[in-house]
């Protein structure tokens, strides 16, 4: 039996979108000659990144934190696609088994191309998923999307909800072209001091 290593993070350069109203990601080179030393600018939610509770909770966990445990275990990936939001009915017709506690959610999100420009149409979570979610125990939730709520949703129900339950999450996750079913993840943000996010490497393995 052998494993296969995939990279679900999405490469960082200044082709990524920010959140309106995010820090813009400013990259350029310090050094023309050798050794060279590149300069980057940018805010902690952006490309693929990890929400830790202290995001939206008060005294909640800090990126640097939180529980390994949490972040490397098995995880089941779930393919959705042609949906406009993510519910409740279709987290329970997707055939996730009982018990999965890291839940990676693919979505039409994947096969956009990557732009600089932000797209307020992506497929995030309904309340009714949020509550789904945390009915069925699941403690990290990783999605394609910048955000695991829809765009423009006042009560950030699942940024409210969620964290403040312990749940982790992972967003603007590369789930292009992964087929459904099980793997290892492997997810390690920055270990930013008192930070309430930060960027993160995250791999999938299967064994094949």
């Amino acid at each position: 039996m052998s494993r296969t290593l995939i990279d679900i993070t999405l490469p960082f350069s200044g082709q990524l979108s920010v959140w309106p109203g995010d820090p813009p990601i400013a990259i350029s080179s310090s050094r023309e000659l050798l050794p060279r030393l590149m300069h980057l600018s940018f805010g902690n939610h952006t490309g693929t990144h990890v929400d830790a509770p202290a995001h939206f909770i008060a005294d909640g966990a800090t990126v640097d934190r939180l529980p390994l445990e949490t972040l490397i275990g098995p995880a089941w990936v779930v393919h959705l696609p042609d949906l406009a939001e993510i519910t409740a009915a279709a987290l329970a017709g997707a055939g996730i088994p009982p018990g999965t506690t890291r839940l990676l959610i693919r979505t039409d999100n994947s096969d956009r191309p990557l732009t600089s420009v932000f797209d307020p149409t992506y497929v995030a979570l309904t309340a009714d998923a949020v509550e789904w979610l945390l009915a069925h125990a699941v403690r990290l939730v990783g999605l394609d999307a910048p955000s695991l709520d829809l765009f423009g949703s006042a009560e950030f129900p699942a940024h409210n909800v969620l964290l403040a339950a312990g749940v982790i999450f992972v967003e603007r996750l590369a789930l292009g072209g992964i087929a459904p079913g099980a793997y290892e993840l492997i997810c390690l943000p920055l270990p930013l001091l008192n930070g309430d996010g930060a960027p993160t490497r995250a791999v999938l393995v299967r064994e094949t």
